[in-house]
């Protein structure tokens, strides 16, 4: 096993020429959520607003074939198939076609992990029905030889919303026959019986028939001509003779089910016989429990999977099931059709999926790289805390959920966590930590959820635990014991340990958990020790190579179970649950960090820039929790602790001193989390108010879910879900009028209007910074979305398609006066648009400089300048500045006044090098000065991006600066 960089050496050396010389990074990204809706021809439509917006690369959702009437794309079927239900293979090659026109690239999301358990699924089905037989039977990650005798050869479904034997006593579960053969069918859930099974159904009252048409009756012969090829099926292997046989079964036996009136009757009553639909004495559904028992699927309640379960899911969804990409048939099978397309330079890279649900991330990675060399490839990957991303990896970052905490946190006090844990704890009553809250969820999680996965992971760890006479007296109880401590105290999301490469820091992160799993179970330290050594591929001096596979096996397992565990715990359970500071509450950042000081940023980005210059900065992404510019009203919030703490006694007032029932009324830490939502997502509109009234309900209902505390997904509360939106209900009033908002009014107005300057510098630093600026759609408005799917609503691209034609042409003229006229109606979004829109074209204007340039900080001189933020980019002489205000809501007032002009008293920033620049948004020009005075610079806008001046002359209606 080699260390971090020699394994980083053989893997650029893999890379012709390096990532660097490989491609040209995209200038920026879009991210597009494609659906039925919303397909290629409407996209095709999009593209020229997002060339005009200065977008290069089109950032798509999944668009290969899914489930069924999919909004996500998520749920694959076929990787090797467009989805029909976005268009037509043409309407696809016209929106390439469009693309090309227009300079863009496209960088495909796609989905290597797993796919959608589904009769759309071509694959699955052929497994389920084949068996061993089957050419995809070794795709998908199912452990046939499982020690339960119900599961041994069969995959568990389940999928059942009742006990097995109740949904079969209902007569829920049916056998249907069709162009493709006999069937299973559970509502909308389909699933293929094994051929050889057919001769149950056929057999069936057989010689009723025989007597009945005569034993040479054509039909009768035929029928024993199927029975004879279903009887010797079972003894092909594969393809072709297995694959040729089933063709003609299926083919015959349809054509003689359309054709002869008495083999359709014949079969159709042996179908109502199976489904005990006539008249027996005895068990009704006795044949069609014998005939499940011998499929290669076994139909279960869909509760079972959460103790039981024999293949690996997505997270703990049920109906999405996990690939073996670390083999190479699956690989190249579910990447065909997208490396042709990079190969032909229809995509310029992809987004991968989830790579920690991978089996060996890294070798996937560098088997990718191989096949395209050329392409970028970003990967979705959380980074906790301090947790770096491993520098072998031959990829260009991430997705950018580094970046979207780092702009948040930025805009956090630091300074008032002690006041805010104070308000929180008052009010909520929250005496757990957030590590005690996180501890618990990943409990319950393994409980409720993933009991199966850790029950699997012990006994493979006992079948290769004997090897080694330390394991010997090791038994299941205490291995399943020790392993599950293991994973609740399993510090990041997943360690990267193989054969071929780890990083060092994994090597400690395993050692912490230990660590900190022996102090809480004491009497677990021998499992423990001995588990350390299996974690850290520590072999034994008895452990043959063997052996030694099926440890690295064991190990790689472990890893795949830590993120989703990790992901549950805290995503979709813990931000639920601590409510201290919303804002912090988002995928890839930790709720227990408040705030970030500005060196710590600046040393942050650089380190980024160093390793990883063309990740993707984001803001905003289909998986958040929070639309970006909700977030930013929250970090606002951050900033007066006093104003909120009064806010909330009179609110506790109103409500008195606590529930009025126990359990049915909303608990404080409910109302804690209700509010903040108000603030951060209430919209500017009156006339958007009854919408928002029913996103927040179904918002609510979710978050309750979540958090698991008095409802849950598997046993909702619909007493105490109700309680919930009925008190945001009466909170708002019919007409969002009431006395709780008369209160609560004042505090709104301040963090919206401190939020939006927050969130244009947001969006300032996410373009000016090193990396990749990625937006997510119609976040160029504002963006006050809540999670998913609140978050996948269509967006209006003729309003903002619109609003840029008409900033264009007035920008050209007056650029100063289209600002003063932006700043007049802020809450329109038009100012947010417009920024963003200046700021691509200075990107495309200076790409260089933006992408290679140096990163320095500012330093800022004057009674304000801790209230000023910025950074400059510098290339071969040419410099640009990125200046944003920060934490200046106390200063702002009541109002939450934008901080302009006077303001600043005499704040000023010292350029890294005196220049001539002109600033971007505004068209006006500030000559080389040893200082530039924020009181001249934010007199118009409240932010800035000052560009090389290089002998252009300002812009029309440019005033100049007075340095």
């Amino acid at each position: 096993m080699s260390a971090e960089n020699s394994s980083a050496q053989s893997m650029a050396a893999q890379i012709p020429g390096g990532l660097a010389s490989a491609m040209v990074a995209p200038l920026s990204t879009y991210r597009l959520q494609l659906h039925p809706g919303f397909g290629f021809a409407q996209c095709r439509e999009t593209l020229p607003y997002l060339a005009a917006l200065g977008i290069s690369h089109v950032y798509a959702s999944p668009i290969f074939k899914a489930r069924a009437g999919s909004t996500h794309g998520y749920d694959v079927c076929d990787h090797q198939t467009l989805n029909p239900e976005l268009g037509t293979t043409e309407e696809f090659d016209a929106l390439m076609a469009e693309c090309k026109r227009l300079g863009m690239g496209w960088i495909q999301d796609i989905v290597p992990n797993h796919m959608a358990v589904s009769g759309d699924n071509g694959m699955l089905v052929d497994v389920l029905e084949n068996g061993e037989s089957s050419r995809y039977f070794n795709y998908f990650d199912i452990e046939w030889n499982h020690p339960y005798k119900s599961m041994a050869g069969r995959m568990l479904a389940p999928f059942l919303g009742v006990y097995y034997s109740q949904a079969l006593d209902n007569g829920e579960i049916q056998i249907r026959f069709g162009e493709d053969g006999f069937s299973v069918h559970y509502y909308g859930i389909r699933l293929p019986l094994r051929i050889d099974s057919y001769g149950k159904i056929l057999t069936h009252n057989l010689g009723e028939f025989r007597d009945k048409a005569g034993r040479d009756h054509p039909d009768y012969v035929k029928l024993l001509g199927i029975l004879y090829n279903i009887e010797n099926v079972s003894g092909e292997k594969r393809e072709p003779e297995h694959y040729t046989q089933i063709f003609f079964i299926k083919r015959l036996l349809n054509e003689m089910y359309q054709t002869s009136p008495s083999i359709r009757g014949f079969i159709d009553a042996n179908i109502r016989a199976f489904n005990g639909q006539e008249t027996y004495e005895g068990d009704r559904y006795a044949l069609l429990d014998d005939l499940l028992s011998e499929q290669f699927f076994r139909l279960s309640f869909w509760k079972v999977a959460g103790e039981e379960i024999n293949y690996r899911r997505f997270f703990s969804i049920n109906d999405l099931i996990s690939l073996r990409s670390e083999d190479e048939a699956v690989f190249y099978h579910t990447h065909k059709l997208i490396l042709e397309r990079i190969r032909d330079q229809s995509f310029s890279g992809v987004r991968v999926d989830h790579i920690d649900g991978l089996f060996d991330p890294s070798s996937y990675l560098q088997r990718l790289r191989g096949q395209i060399p050329g392409a970028y490839v970003a990967v979705e990957k959380i980074l906790t805390k301090e947790e770096t991303l491993p520098t072998f990896w031959p990829i260009h970052g991430t997705t950018g959920y580094d970046f979207m905490s780092w702009a948040c946190n930025l805009f956090v006090h630091s300074g008032n966590e002690g006041a805010f844990q104070k308000l929180y704890a008052g009010f909520a009553g929250m005496k757990e930590s957030l590590a005690d809250i996180l501890t618990l969820q990943k409990r319950e999680i393994i409980r409720r959820h993933m009991a199966g996965d850790v029950d699997n992971l012990a006994r493979l760890f006992k079948t290769v635990s004997v090897m080694d006479r330390r394991g010997i007296d090791i038994t299941m109880v205490a291995l399943k014991q020790a392993i599950t401590e293991l994973l609740v105290q399993f510090p990041v999301y997943r360690t990267y340990i193989s054969h071929e490469s780890f990083r060092p820091a994994d090597l400690t992160y395993v050692r912490d958990a230990i660590r900190a799993t022996r102090r809480s179970n004491p009497d677990l330290s021998f499992e423990l020790d001995f588990l350390q050594d299996f974690l850290l591929l520590e072999f034994g001096e008895a452990v043959r190579a063997t052996g030694r596979r099926e440890w690295v096996h064991f190990v790689m397992r472990f890893q795949q179970v830590t993120g989703p565990l990790m992901a549950k715990a805290m995503e979709d359970s813990t931000f639920y649950v601590f409510n201290r500071l919303l804002c912090l509450n988002e995928v890839g950042s930790d709720p227990g960090r408040f705030g970030m000081q500005p060196a710590d940023w600046h040393a942050s980005v650089r380190t980024r820039m160093e390793h990883w210059p063309a990740a993707m900065n984001a803001t905003g992404t289909h998986d958040c929790k929070r639309g970006e510019d909700a977030r930013m009203r929250l970090a606002a919030l951050s900033e007066l602790p006093e104003q909120w703490g009064e806010t909330l006694k009179s609110l506790r007032r109103q409500t008195g001193g606590g529930p009025r029932r126990k359990g049915r009324q909303p608990s404080r830490n409910e109302l804690y989390f209700l509010y903040q939502t108000l603030l951060a997502h209430m919209p500017f509109g009156e006339d958007e108010l009854e919408g928002f009234k029913e996103r927040l309900r179904l918002y609510l209902v979710k978050a309750m879910r979540e958090a698991k505390v008095r409802s849950n997904w598997l046993n909702p509360n619909d007493e105490a879900e109700k309680a919930f939106c009925d008190a945001a209900e009466s909170l708002l009033g019919p007409k969002g009028q009431s006395h709780f908002m008369g209160e609560f009014q004042p505090l709104l107005r301040r963090v919206a209007r401190v939020g939006m300057v927050n969130s244009l510098s947001q969006a300032l630093l996410k373009i000016a910074a090193p990396g990749i600026p990625d937006f997510y759609q119609g976040s160029e408005l504002w963006d006050f979305s809540m999670v998913d799917p609140d978050n996948r609503r269509p967006v209006d691209f003729g309003t903002r398609r619109k609003a840029l034609q008409e900033m264009d042409a007035a920008f050209g003229a007056a650029p100063l006066k289209l600002v003063r006229q932006l700043l007049e109606r802020p809450e329109d979004g038009r100012i947010k648009l417009f920024l963003i829109w200046r700021g691509l074209h200075i990107r495309k204007e200076f790409p260089g400089l933006f992408t290679r340039g140096e990163y320095l900080p500012l330093a800022f001189t004057g009674a304000r300048k801790d209230m000023a933020f910025g950074f400059a980019r510098s290339l071969n002489g040419g410099t640009a500045l990125a200046v944003v205000p920060r934490l200046f809501a106390k200063a702002a007032g009541p109002d939450g006044d934008f901080p302009l002009g006077a303001f600043w008293e005499d704040t000023a920033l010292v350029p890294p090098r005196p220049k001539n620049f002109i600033d971007a948004f505004t068209g006006r020009e500030f000559p080389a000065e040893d200082a530039i005075y924020l009181s001249d610079l934010f007199r118009e806008l409240p932010l800035a991006l000052l560009t090389p001046a290089n002998g252009r002359p300002a812009l029309p209606g440019g005033e100049p600066g007075q340095s």
